[in-house]
């Protein structure tokens, strides 16, 4: 479990680092993993684990990925994330008349 934890986070930064600017990672990178603790949630749901579980679950894994996630976006600055949404915003086209 610890394994595919470390894979889930690793990954996505990765690709991040790659493929966006630099001053779109946090904000991309903070935001996908509150969507892969989304995911976590709903699996943890689905899945019943006996509540004396030794092991790490998938509500650790929701917990680590919403906090590595809290600290991306504590540290990545609010004008990052509006230049984000703005080249999202951009690259839809104009359906207004």
């Amino acid at each position: 479990m610890l394994t595919l934890f470390g894979l889930l986070t690793a990954l996505p930064a990765v690709l991040a680092v790659h493929l966006l600017e630099p001053e779109l990672v946090l904000p991309v990178f903070s935001a996908l993993l509150f969507v892969e603790a989304a995911f976590a949630v709903i699996a943890a749901r689905l899945i019943h684990v006996p509540d004396n579980a030794d092991d790490i679950t998938l509500w650790d894994i929701a917990g680590g990925f919403t906090l590595i996630g809290c600290a991306a976006a504590v540290l990545g600055e609010p004008d990052q994330a509006a230049l984000f949404l703005e080249e999202q915003g951009a690259l839809r086209p104009s359906s207004r008349p």
